[in-house]
């Protein structure tokens, strides 16, 4: 079955030529922006599941029963703070003992398919550019 695709552009040509109502389903989609300009012009869009706007993407992978998270409310006194834990700010790594520690993961995982010099080369640019050395 062949599908009719509207844009933005179509939608004001209906409109101009006086089709107020537009049947959406499996044979016609609308895209974004024409659904946007359908709605602000004032037009019916009918569709065949309601529950969707015409190019929302169909995800069975998600539940219909899962909840969004709660975000929590504060409901306690200032003094409640106290109880938090303060922020220690960890020490800045040893760049040497890194390199090490990446280049010892890099040998286990590569093995010898990598040139020893090439990979100290790469590690200390990456260090240098997260600001480590």
């Amino acid at each position: 079955m062949a599908k009719t695709f509207y844009t933005e552009h179509d939608i004001e040509d209906l409109f101009r030529r006086g089709v107020m109502t537009l049947e959406v389903g499996d044979s016609v989609v609308l895209t974004d922006l024409a659904y946007e300009k359908a709605r602000r012009l004032g037009m019916n869009l009918s569709h065949e599941d309601s529950e969707k706007p015409p190019a929302a993407p169909v995800r069975p992978y998600i539940a219909r029963s899962q909840a969004p998270p709660k975000t929590p409310q504060f409901s306690g006194s200032a003094s409640s703070f106290d109880a938090c834990p303060p922020v220690v700010a960890k020490p800045k790594p040893d760049s040497a003992d890194l390199q090490q520690r990446i280049r010892d993961a890099v040998a286990a995982r590569l093995g010898t398919q990598v040139d020893p010099k090439l990979l100290d080369v790469i590690i200390q640019r990456v260090l240098n550019s997260a600001g480590i050395r």
